[in-house]
């Protein structure tokens, strides 16, 4: 889906800063903080942002000679490309999420939230394993991050933790696992009757 906003609104650019900024309608940014967060190209990216500023989608404010820039919620279409944005669910386009099993010996990978648009959810991805490169693990978030557009909010821990947690009738766990959720990776042999065995 992502690869279809990008035709239809022109750019890689164009079609990043618009996710972008309707995925966080009140924040403000200034220019090198918006490339950065989005891994997109300077030039271009100064270019689309002021095409945006044109139309009045994006506001640009200064202050002390920086530049910092705003989602426009009057805009005339924001109601339409926000429920747009939503619906383009990044799961299962967002290609990233397939490198997940490179990060180490991956156990589960399970995801919910911003990835499914559940905004109920208390985490957006929930990651169980051993012997994780943290190196390869940040390169990865930073990527889905600027692929969706918004910081993403995750749980990592040990297979010996997930256990635990597990054993002792972890709220979050079981609200996580029982709630709206894909699991990219499942390598736990019957979890869901694990998790009933539990709450009986």
């Amino acid at each position: 889906m992502s690869e279809i906003l990008e035709r239809l609104f022109g750019s890689r650019e164009r079609a990043r800063l618009l996710r972008f900024f309707l995925q966080n309608p009140e924040q403000l940014y200034e220019f090198s903080e918006v490339v950065r967060k989005n891994m997109i190209n300077a030039a271009k990216s100064r270019r689309e942002l002021n095409n945006l500023v044109a139309i009045k989608f994006i506001i640009r404010r200064t202050k002390q000679g920086k530049h910092s820039y705003q989602l426009n919620q009057n805009f005339n279409f924001y109601p339409e490309l926000k429920n747009l944005i939503a619906k383009s669910n990044v799961y299962p386009q967002c290609k990233s999420l397939g490198n997940i099993s490179k990060l180490g010996n991956i156990k589960l990978a399970a995801i919910s939230g911003v990835f499914i648009n559940y905004p109920k959810s208390k985490a957006d991805m929930i990651i169980v394993g051993d012997a994780i490169s943290k190196a390869k693990l940040k390169n990865l978030m930073d990527t889905l991050e600027a692929e969706i557009g918004k910081e993403i909010n995750f749980v990592l821990m040990t297979m010996d933790e997930f256990k635990y947690r597990l054993n002792m009738l972890d709220k979050f766990i079981l609200e996580f696992l029982e709630g709206p959720h894909e699991e990219i990776i499942n390598k736990i042999q019957g979890l869901r009757q694990l998790i009933a065995n539990r709450k009986r």
